[in-house]
């Protein structure tokens, strides 16, 4: 899919199994393979996809090398449907980090070997100005190559114009849907970005799709039913940064984008002059239950303040009021931006205000409308950086990515023990954990490193799983 870190890429070509055949094994096209050469030259093909189906993904880079035949049988969809069917398909761990000079790099981690790939970096277009193609291309780029802090971008809202105008940053918001990773827009000098790649794991390339409705930076996306659903974000008005409340949603198999109502805010303000001052955003959104559950704050500089958020159903095509505990209770990585991950059906969340360098995982208890301590102690050093760390929910167990005391990018496996022997503990929002209790976490939790590597100054911004 992607080279080992030492390594250089290369794009390949792509097979693509005509509708209908995909549960043919007999090969039916001379032009699969090279002069009809066979995979192995003492089996049928059809044999052949089962064996290196059964083999592991971090070894196709090599086997591609093999022969003409095995790079166009790995490259193929028809190898993935087969590991589908056989329940063969891996999870892979994808983190998006800012490295040096701000540019932004994706790398891979195949969690069974504890190898990691670096996938091709986003498309960097030089053509011409006419070129419509080319200038979105070279704007999705700058807009990649610097970040800010959000905090720093909601400034605009008072106004800012020329700092605006003489600052660059990243904004693009990730999601993964149909076996794709998709990076959406972004906020580039004076310029929100309306553009959207897609990474094909198989092709191993960047391919333009099509744009949103809107430029938008800094918005929250979530799939439900395999389909891309991007809300809310950021876009530049006449006295700065505008918050939005529009929403659209992505439907891979059509390659279009389709608006849904425009989010409502549950805060109602009193007055005009509130109502122009405080800035309401979406500060976290996830997919649970079938549902979008998107996290609401109301800012004015310095300060934001939570206030609840909203919950969409696409089956009625209706936003309805978030559960008051749900709302005030989910932890914030830091003012203005929330984060969770689903785990077997679970939400889960990470509280950093236990400590300096610890803190609790949460769960939602969805009966109770409350947030429950369900690990204490989480060893996270990094809390001065833009992003300390980031959760993915693969295995079946909660992960935690974040950066050790060596600068080492460290991806933390929760034990599933641990959430099963502090089910009962009560949520920290209503009766904060005593010093017994806090050791009775502690003494029961494990966290399992599963993979590391040297990240030097990178910091981490986002992180999906992949699975095929």
């Amino acid at each position: 899919m992607g080279a080992v870190l030492s390594c250089g890429g290369r794009t390949n070509g792509f097979y693509e199994v005509p509708s209908g055949e995909t549960r043919k094994r007999q090969r039916t096209s001379s032009s699969f393979y090279e002069d009809n050469q066979r995979i192995f030259p003492s089996l049928p093909d059809e044999i052949s996809i089962q064996i290196l189906a059964r083999v592991p993904r971090s070894c196709y880079f090599s086997a591609k090398l093999v022969s003409q035949s095995w790079k166009s049988a790995i490259l193929s969809t028809e190898l993935y449907e087969v590991r589908k069917e056989l329940r063969k398909t891996e999870e892979w761990l994808y983190i998006l980090t800012k490295v040096e000079d701000d540019k932004l790099m994706w790398c891979a981690l195949d969690p069974l070997s504890g190898k990691w790939q670096r996938l091709p970096p986003m498309p960097k277009f030089a053509g011409e100005e006419s070129s419509k193609r080319s200038l979105s291309g070279l704007r999705m780029w700058n807009m990649m190559e610097s970040s800010i802090r959000i905090a720093d971008i909601i400034k605009g809202w008072l106004g800012k114009k020329d700092a605006l105008d003489r600052m660059p940053f990243c904004g693009c918001a990730a999601g993964v849907v149909d076996g794709c990773i998709y990076v959406l827009g972004g906020f580039s000098r004076a310029m929100a970005m309306s553009c959207v790649w897609r990474y094909h794991p198989i092709l191993n390339k960047w391919i333009e799709v099509s744009p949103m409705s809107i430029g938008r930076a800094y918005c929250k996306t979530a799939v439900v039913n395999n389909k891309l659903y991007v809300v809310g974000g950021v876009t530049r008005g006449r006295g700065g940064l505008t918050p939005l409340r529009t929403a659209e949603v992505f439907d891979p198999c059509t390659g279009l984008w389709s608006e849904i109502p425009s989010m409502p805010f549950s805060q109602l303000l009193p007055t005009a002059f509130l109502a122009d001052l405080l800035k309401p955003i979406a500060t976290g959104m996830t997919s649970y239950k079938g549902k979008l559950y998107v996290a609401q704050s109301l800012y004015c500089w310095p300060f934001f303040v939570d206030v609840g958020g909203e919950v969409y159903d696409p089956e009625t095509n209706l936003w309805v009021d978030m559960p008051m505990g749900m709302g005030e209770g989910w932890p914030a990585r830091q003012p203005g931006t929330k984060l969770s991950a689903i785990v077997e059906g679970e939400l889960y969340a990470l509280d950093p205000s236990s400590s300096l360098n610890s803190a609790k995982i949460k769960s939602y208890d969805h009966e109770n409308d409350a947030w429950k301590v369900v690990s204490g102690d989480v060893p996270i050093r990094d809390f001065d950086s833009e992003s300390p760390y980031l959760l993915a929910g693969f295995f079946g167990k909660l992960h935690v990515i974040t950066k050790d005391v060596n600068h080492n990018i460290a991806v933390m496996q929760a034990e599933r023990q641990n959430r099963l022997s502090s089910s009962s503990i009560a949520s920290t929002s209503a009766n904060p954990l005593d010093d017994s209790l806090s050791e009775e976490i502690s003494e029961t939790n494990i966290w399992k490193v599963i993979g590391t590597r040297n990240a030097g100054s990178e910091e981490l911004l986002s992180c999906q799983i992949l699975d095929f």
